[in-house]
């Protein structure tokens, strides 16, 4: 198998971080991109520890503990005992949260949208065709 070119991995990258930039003020409702970030994770996987979610996001303990003291306190987290070790804590994603995440999305989109408005017919269709490949490079290469 071939490897890609490191320059492909080094514009691919360098366009993806610029894109990020560009959209992650898109409206987060005065969030973090850590603690939206950390709102998907619980939306997506389900209740944590506060550990596993610092791991997660690359965040010592004690920064994750103040973040979800944080989200808790803005009501968009909840704590819960773990049924499987009564000494340990779960997070989980609060409604609140959910909503707040599902506008930030609208948001995003919103402003990608504007962004799409402005390419021509074959440059949307070039980035449709791109969508698959970019599902493989995020699964790892398993479709």
């Amino acid at each position: 198998m071939q490897s890609a070119s490191p320059s492909l991995a080094h514009e691919l990258d360098a366009r993806l971080i610029a894109l990020w930039r560009q959209l992650g003020p898109a409206d987060r409702h005065d969030l973090s991109r850590t603690a939206a970030s950390v709102l998907a994770t619980l939306r997506d996987h389900g209740p944590m520890r506060i550990t596993a979610l610092a791991a997660a996001e690359s965040v010592a303990q004690p920064s994750m503990t103040t973040l979800i003291a944080r989200l808790e306190r803005d009501g968009l987290t909840e704590r819960s005992g773990d049924p499987a070790d009564a000494r340990a804590v779960l997070v989980r994603i609060s409604e609140e949260g959910r909503e707040r995440l599902a506008r930030i999305r609208a948001a995003r989109a919103a402003a990608v949208d504007s962004r799409l408005a402005a390419l021509d017919p074959s440059e949307r269709a070039a980035l449709e065709a791109a969508l698959p490949v970019l599902d493989k490079l995020i699964s790892g290469g398993a479709v």
